[in-house]
């Protein structure tokens, strides 16, 4: 690491934090998605919607100490990228639980479970590799498994949108569930975003 004779804000490294363990709450709310019947959705959706409230918070606070400081642990611009990526993915995530529920889907297409598990992995990786920043340790292998993650969540993707194309569903029931997967593979996307990000900080740094 690149010996440093000014001293650093580092209250954005425990900011970083709390919004990565706030992606993980999102995950385990998708997972609780898979099985639930209508009523449990909604109250799902509204848990999620407070955790994506609780995500923009923190996004907000992490602008603010950006706006607010002199000196940052790393570049500016990459500050900023990365709550703007981990924010996204809470995004995705809330919108893909509202719209089961706006979308009345009473069952979701097989694979849809395959989508939320790799995001609950990428998530639980995010969150783990977020304290590492501070001294930019044992990071290669999160920004790797990351990618190999968003592969496989590209694979599923489209292993989906075959399904929904076989001739099973009805036009519109076909509209409703490609958008929800879509979604889900945005979140896939960002949270591929994020480990780049956490990449070009580490190339910087070094």
């Amino acid at each position: 690491m690149r010996f440093r004779l000014t001293p650093r804000e580092t209250s954005f490294y425990d900011m970083f934090s709390a919004s990565a363990d706030n992606i993980v709450t999102g995950s385990k709310l998708l997972m609780e998605l898979l099985g639930a019947d209508a009523p449990a959705r909604a109250e799902i959706a509204e848990r999620m919607r407070a955790a994506e409230h609780a995500g923009d918070d923190a996004t907000h606070a992490i602008f603010h100490q950006l706006n607010s400081s002199f000196i940052t642990p790393f570049d500016r611009e990459d500050i900023y990228a990365l709550a703007g990526s981990l924010d996204d993915i809470m995004d995705f995530m809330e919108e893909a639980v509202d719209l089961v529920v706006l979308y009345n889907v009473e069952e979701l297409p097989k694979g849809v479970e395959q989508q939320i598990e790799v995001l609950a992995r990428a998530a639980e990786l995010t969150a783990e590799a977020m304290p590492n920043l501070r001294t930019m340790d044992n990071l290669t292998e999160y920004w790797i498994e990351v990618n190999r993650l968003e592969n496989q969540a590209d694979q599923i993707h489209r292993k989906l949108l075959a399904h929904l194309f076989n001739g099973k569903y009805d036009a519109i029931e076909v509209l409703k569930l490609k958008q929800i997967v879509d979604v889900l593979e945005e979140a896939a996307d960002a949270f591929e975003h994020v480990a780049n990000t956490v990449e070009t900080i580490a190339v910087k740094e070094s």
